[in-house]
């Protein structure tokens, strides 16, 4: 029988630093958090401009992008150990009695209805291009190269986040026309997200109050 392997040897992330998501291949990616529309509550004429300026936006790219949509359903619970511990606390008999009946409300209303919250994220990557060039007619002979980057990590990874940067803040400006607010992952945002997508039960196990 195979020994089973550890989960974290199929995640193709090495380490997460900076807010940004540095992957086993040596790419680097920043994930944006984008505002939704409600294109239902828009105009005929405001709707098409919209979908024009989102159309505009992804033609003037020349990287290519990913975008990830989260659809969870909604966990009340935080909110009914918040108005259990409220309950716990209140001295009026008649205020107890009122935030009991709507915490049953809110656990009956949500056990008939599927309650989801949607988010959604915009993946920038960054592949840096490494150039070798021969330092001598010997060269290959020794294997002697030089990068087009630098030759320290910490350089490297500040030369790479700054071209990751300017195409994050290229996404940014082309959302914003289409009328997208978006906000950078920092780092503990990014470890969050990427273990709740790697952990999904996560969501359904008990919470401690």
């Amino acid at each position: 029988m195979p020994k089973p392997q550890p989960s974290q040897q199929f995640v193709p992330i090495k380490e997460i630093r900076d807010g940004i998501a540095v992957m086993e291949d040596g790419s680097l990616k920043m994930v944006l958090m984008a505002s939704s529309i409600n294109m239902s509550l828009k105009s005929p004429d405001e709707q098409q401009s919209v979908l024009v300026q989102f159309q505009n936006f992804l033609n003037s790219l020349d990287f290519s992008l990913q975008i990830y949509t989260q659809s969870r359903r909604y966990d009340v619970r935080p909110y009914i150990a918040l108005l259990e511990s409220r309950e716990r606390e209140q001295t009026n008999d008649l205020a107890k009695i009122q935030i009991r009946e709507y915490i049953q409300f809110i656990k009956t209303f949500t056990e008939q209805t599927n309650i989801m919250t949607k988010n959604f994220f915009i993946v920038v990557p960054y592949t840096p291009s490494i150039i070798e060039t021969k330092t001598g007619p010997f060269s290959s002979l020794f294997g002697k190269t030089s990068s087009a980057t630098t030759t320290k990590d910490g350089d490297a990874f500040s030369v790479n986040r700054s071209q990751l940067e300017q195409r994050m803040y290229i996404v940014q400006q082309g959302l914003v026309r289409a009328g997208v607010r978006t906000t950078p992952l920092g780092t503990e945002e990014l470890v969050e997200l990427f273990y709740r997508m790697f952990n999904p039960g996560e969501q359904d196990k008990p919470i401690k109050v």
